[in-house]
């Protein structure tokens, strides 16, 4: 896999959640934080604002997305100056978001819908939230444009065609379109982020030839004996050099990036298959199970058998690995 399709499998957890809604002037509406999730709008129909925490507010129409990769707390409404209501509109509590469609008209009652929008939420996994995720601000918004990014386009029209129309199928169909669409808007984003010159971070990382043709090595064969020199080679640099664009970029060293990697690829594969843990091992790059276990419960806090079993049960376990903690090479 490449990398932002192995980021994005490693961090999902369950399926997304949304719900259309037909707004009714005047309309103000507030969306709380959601904490382990990313949330999104789209505008299907009409105009509105996007009242963010901090800053100005933000004109939105048909077709424009907002991606919350943070799951922060902000506000739509009909105008900025209109009040907004507080958690009528929630996808962790509301029952609408349960169909993922259909939902009845929220302001003004009686009068024809003047906005509709999808509001939504992607569930993710707090111990492995991927650094790329980190390096997003708190609102992405993606403007709908002649011509600019057409497959995203294309993406939001079928699923809003779903939303308003449901027909046999859609049950299955408006998942597998939201996660389309989170492809389509982290690819649009990282896209057109300008790179200058001793930029740091994800948008950076992607955008150089030699460190993304470093990290598609290390995604798409995590369990090889990559030596930092092996992967400088990949890149076409000499090992320290390599090395030091990479941690400068990317945020830790080479072999510390595997390692999290693979530690990562293994809590995914513990909570999402039967694969005995010798078979996870070597899957991700460990000679023993006993090798395997040690650097497991190093890095999370947690041996991997009680992880699994903790996440069969529904218990919380392990740690989530923030960049600033110390990096441990396992």
């Amino acid at each position: 896999m490449d990398v932002l399709s192995d980021v994005i499998a490693v961090m999902r957890t369950g399926a997304p959640r949304s719900a259309r809604v037909e707004w009714q002037a005047p309309w103000g509406q507030r969306f709380r934080t959601v904490p382990g999730a990313a949330g999104f709008q789209i505008v299907l129909r009409g105009f509105c604002w996007l009242i963010p925490e901090d800053g100005d507010p933000v004109p939105l129409s048909a077709g424009d997305v907002v991606f919350l990769p943070h799951g922060g707390s902000h506000g739509l409404a009909d105008a900025p100056s209109t009040p907004l209501a507080e958690h009528t509109c929630d996808p962790q509590d509301d029952s609408r978001f349960e169909r993922r469609y259909a939902a009845s008209p929220a302001g003004r009652r009686g009068g024809s819908p003047t906005t509709v929008t999808v509001c939504g939420a992607y569930q993710l996994d707090a111990a492995r939230v991927h650094p790329l995720l980190s390096d997003l601000p708190p609102v992405l918004h993606l403007p709908a444009r002649l011509g600019r990014h057409p497959r995203l386009r294309a993406a939001v029209e079928l699923l809003g065609a779903e939303l308003e129309e449901p027909r046999p199928g859609t049950d299955a169909l408006v998942p597998a379109l939201l996660d389309t669409l989170l492809v389509y808007i982290l690819r649009a984003w990282f896209t057109e982020q300008p790179v200058r010159s001793g930029t740091a971070g994800w948008a950076a990382a992607l955008a150089d030839p030699a460190i993304s043709t470093a990290l598609e090595a290390i995604h798409r064969e995590p369990a090889y004996s990559w030596t930092v020199a092996d992967l400088g080679a990949r890149a076409g640099l000499s090992r320290a050099a390599f090395s030091r664009r990479f941690t400068a970029l990317v945020g830790r060293p080479p072999l510390a990036y595997l390692t999290w990697w693979r530690l990562t690829t293994a809590m995914r594969l513990l909570r999402g298959t039967d694969a005995p843990l010798h078979a996870v091992a070597r899957q991700v790059g460990y000679a023993s199970e006993f090798a395997f276990a040690n650097a497991f419960k190093r890095e999370f806090g947690v041996a991997p058998g009680r992880y699994r079993r903790d996440g069969r049960s529904g218990t919380p376990s392990g740690r989530r690995l923030d960049r600033g903690q110390p990096e441990r090479i396992g």
